[in-house]
């Protein structure tokens, strides 16, 4: 016999109260989405827009209160480490990797000179990427690497023991450290090769004398993060200066200016709004001045150039008016607008399906980037970089600032010109069939356009400690 349902407890279920029951669900009808007119369609796009730039408002938000040190720490802590074979076989942007590879092989093979057991401080080491390059070199006694991401300081410390195993390489170390913010003398083994903390302008001592014990010192796609403001870029002059010896090298790679200054300029006559004379009208279209001043003028004066930010405001308690007076390009340039030209107030971008720069606000009307400290983007690279914060490094500001270190301008080259210089050397040429840059046999470049585009958005150079 079965027993009472446990549902119905015996009693009655109590009907409902609504007087409004749920109407039947309608059916998409074939042909529905014809309906939208065209000004609901723009009214989505819109709305598309819109939530894009919040994202865009938020993240800009989120690198100012957190710092853009802890940002970008962040992002390349979660970059994965994929290895070499999925580097040269599955990658969508092989052959840009290949490219930027070889140009930093041109670069090193260039500068390292003719002798041996050499003392190398790679600042921004990142996972260690170029570990293969300075051991093909056979001229290196010690490496040290310096990053202040510390899972990639463990990967590179990996990637190093895996070429131990494999047979004999130079001694290496690896350290985690913010190389812009903190002095690299708090590292025993920089301290033993030797550093000296003091070298700067205020120095007259280590003007002449002063120096440290580093053969090179490599800066590679990360030096345009110290332009966040002037202590961050004398910071890091002043452990690259202080650690190179006499005739010691500063080479790197960084985003080059003058794309940026010409994007720039390209982006305010496209809105009728052209760069301005000194005299305050727009500037003639036949003038063919320079962007920034050249080598050979002899009036151009080095100090003048950085164009060093106004007086910080106050409120009426004394305290600052702003976060920082060399902080944020928005926040940095108040007060200057009047003087220095027009501005544009809301940002844009550029780029193609691998890469993307992207200004959030304002940029000025002819091209120059004054303070010199500040001038933030946001960066996308396919696979690689993932809409991280950057600073303009203004060139001619930062070749001025390096001559208070005694760090003298031998070398800078984009990336392109550096390929049709190096392409037939006898080494490289070579290197650049076994590294895929180019087809063997035939010489085919294969790199796409789309790749190469992004390729020029960078320079190298290299500096002589004098």
């Amino acid at each position: 016999m079965a027993g009472p349902n446990p549902v119905d407890n015996g009693k009655k279920r109590a009907r409902s109260t609504s007087r409004t029951p749920s109407p039947p669900r309608q059916r998409k009808r074939p042909g529905a989405g014809a309906r939208f007119s065209q000004a609901d369609r723009e009214a989505a796009r819109r709305r598309q827009q819109d939530r894009e730039q919040e994202e865009d408002r938020q993240k800009h938000e989120e690198a100012k209160s957190r710092g853009v040190h802890d940002v970008v720490k962040q992002h390349y802590n979660m970059v994965p480490e994929r290895g070499r074979e999925w580097r040269v076989t599955d990658s969508k942007i092989k052959g840009l990797r290949s490219f930027n590879n070889w140009v930093k092989s041109s670069t090193i093979q260039k500068f390292i000179g003719n002798e041996r057991h050499l003392n190398i401080l790679d600042i921004g080491c990142g996972k260690g990427g170029d570990l293969q390059k300075w051991h093909s070199s056979r001229r290196v006694g010690l490496y040290v690497g310096c990053d202040p991401a510390d899972v990639s300081i463990k990967q590179a410390r990996d990637r190093y023991e895996q070429m131990k195993r494999r047979g004999r390489v130079f001694d290496a170390q690896f350290h985690t450290k913010d190389c812009f913010g903190e002095s690299l003398a708090d590292i025993d083994i920089i301290r033993r090769v030797g550093i000296d903390p003091s070298v700067g302008p205020n120095n007259a001592i280590s003007q002449r004398w002063g120096g440290g014990g580093w053969d090179m010192v490599t800066m590679m796609f990360c030096m345009h993060y110290a332009f966040e403001n002037e202590e961050k870029a004398r910071g890091m002059l002043r452990n690259v200066a202080g650690s190179l010896k006499r005739g010691g090298r500063f080479i790197g790679c960084i985003p080059n200016s003058d794309v940026l200054s010409a994007k720039v300029i390209e982006h305010h006559k496209a809105n009728g709004k052209a760069a301005e004379g000194e005299n305050g009208a727009a500037a003639d279209e036949d003038d063919d001045r320079p962007t920034f001043a050249s080598d050979d003028e002899e009036d151009w004066d080095p100090e003048k150039s950085l164009d060093s930010p106004k007086p910080q405001e106050t409120d009426q308690d004394g305290a600052p008016a702003t976060d920082g007076a060399n902080g944020d390009a928005e926040d940095a340039k108040k007060g200057a607008d009047a003087e220095d030209g027009e501005v544009e107030e809301e940002g844009f971008e550029w780029g193609n399906s691998i890469y993307k720069v992207k200004f959030p606000g304002k940029t000025p009307a002819d091209g120059t980037f004054r303070p010199p400290f500040g001038w933030k983007y946001f960066y996308y690279l396919e696979e690689a970089v993932d809409t991280v914060p950057e600073y303009v490094v203004p060139w001619e500001a930062f070749r001025a600032l390096a001559e208070d270190y005694n760090l003298e301008l031998q070398y800078r080259k984009s990336f392109r010109e550096v390929w049709e210089e190096q392409k037939d050397d006898r080494e490289l040429g070579l290197l650049s069939e076994r590294m895929g840059v180019r087809e063997r046999g035939t010489g085919r470049l294969l790199t796409t356009e789309e790749e190469l585009d992004a390729a020029d958005f960078y320079h190298t150079f290299c500096f002589y400690k004098v």
